[in-house]
């Protein structure tokens, strides 16, 4: 919660500081962010209201002109920021602050009013997240909220509610809402069909790859098929081909100032396994399933209690996932190098897709996708109905019910119900 203190020179309460203070709640028993960001169908939004009420134990009117709400991304990006001595001789922080979408106006008092008394506000609101429509030109749909290790790079979104009083300066008031993207799950069969690569080397060796499943999660399963073959036209070199090792690792690849003139890249390998092979290429070739297992991170401290979270980023069992910002971008890869002698050693880099949520958990959320987009069929995005809004005024009868008071003949005490 925040709060903000205006003086005003007129009014019932004229010389005397006038203290508030602004919050937003969203819908009863449900989060801010209404519909799943990513996934057009649901209609990504966030519903809710902003309640303005004086400063607590004070029941004077509160002057307000003007209410204005908007969803805000803030991205950061320290590419040094993981090494001690890099840290100092680099250049500072970058960072950027971009309005999602619109914003929407709550509250103008009537014109020729500076402002307007009131003792409770409750403005009902609604801001949908973009998201890409059939027939529209391409739409950004914003990325997720991400923190990686040492602030490297983060992206987060908070709602900013503008708040005029008077001729007092406009105050801004952040509430940061956490948001994930839910359009790379695992589950959805885009990500379950066959990918394969292949690359040659000296002409004498063939390396193919092959996933069933490119889209994987903290803890899923990740298994590659490897076949390394001779080229039958040259058999008599391929015969002396001799396959000492196959490494494969899981690598995750930063890519900061993307559509900037210097963009600059940083590899991390985040798992790695080597398999001893020292045999000869015989003319069937060599076959090979490898098995890994994603990494993830342990969530829970060493007495088995999971931390308070950071309210601006959803707790994940996973450091980072794909991911495409305006200061960076995150892509993963699995790579199979395979070691042989009497030939060069051939590389095979495959693209595929992280997400945060393991693929039980990605089961799991089909279903709620589905009633998500049931319940917002009947949305009308470009008039969607609101409440109406609650303005309580001193002047109102059994005005000050709403601030817990009530008059008991001329003495003004605490309403009990």
């Amino acid at each position: 919660m925040t709060d903000l203190t205006t003086t005003f020179g007129r009014g019932n309460n004229a010389g005397h500081p006038v203290s508030a203070f602004v919050r937003v709640s969203g819908p009863p028993n449900s989060s801010l962010l209404v519909g799943y960001p990513g996934i057009s169908a649901t209609l990504p939004r966030i519903e809710g209201k902003v309640e303005i009420r004086p400063l607590g134990g004070v029941s004077a009117a509160v002057g307000i002109s003007y209410v204005c709400i908007g969803l805000y991304r803030r991205e950061s990006i320290h590419p040094h920021a993981d090494k001690v001595i890099s840290n100092h001789l680099a250049a500072p922080r970058k960072d950027t602050r971009d309005l999602v979408g619109k914003e929407m106006r709550l509250f103008q008092c009537p014109p020729g009013k500076p402002y307007e008394n009131v003792l409770a506000m409750d403005l009902p609101f609604i801001l949908f997240i973009p998201f890409a429509r059939a027939g529209d030109d391409i739409v950004k749909v914003p990325p997720a909220s991400l923190q990686l290790p040492s602030r490297v790079a983060e992206t987060y979104y908070e709602l900013v509610v503008s708040v005029q009083q008077g001729h007092a300066d406009l105050k801004k008031h952040c509430f940061p809402v956490p948001m994930c993207r839910y359009d790379m799950l695992s589950t959805f069969g885009m990500y379950n069909r066959p990918e394969t690569q292949e690359r040659v080397s000296d002409h004498v060796v063939t390396l193919s790859t092959l996933l069933q499943r490119w889209s994987f999660g903290p803890h899923d399963p990740v298994e590659i098929s490897v076949r390394l073959s001779p080229n039958p036209d040259w058999m008599s070199k391929a015969r002396k081909v001799t396959i000492s090792k196959i490494v494969t690792c899981i690598e995750e690849q930063i890519t900061y100032n993307p559509e900037g003139d210097e963009p600059s890249i940083k590899v991390n390998k985040l798992v790695s396994q080597k398999e001893a092979v020292s045999q000869k290429l015989s003319e069937k070739g060599y076959m090979k399933t490898i098995k890994l297992k994603f990494p993830a991170k342990e969530l829970r401290d060493s007495d088995g209690f999971l931390p308070r979270g950071k309210p601006a980023f959803p707790l994940h069992a996973i450091a980072g996932f794909t991911t495409s910002a305006s200061l960076y971008k995150i892509e993963y890869f699995i790579s199979i190098k395979a070691h042989m002698s009497s030939c060069k050693d051939i590389q095979v880099r495959q693209r595929i897709i992280v997400t945060p949520f393991d693929h039980q958990t990605c089961k799991s959320e089909m279903e709620a996708i589905e009633m998500a987009a049931r319940d917002a069929y009947p949305i009308n995005i470009d008039n969607p109905m609101l409440p109406a809004p609650l303005i309580v005024r001193p002047q109102d009868p059994d005005a000050l019910r709403c601030l817990g008071m009530t008059y008991v003949g001329d003495t003004r005490k605490l309403l009990i119900e």
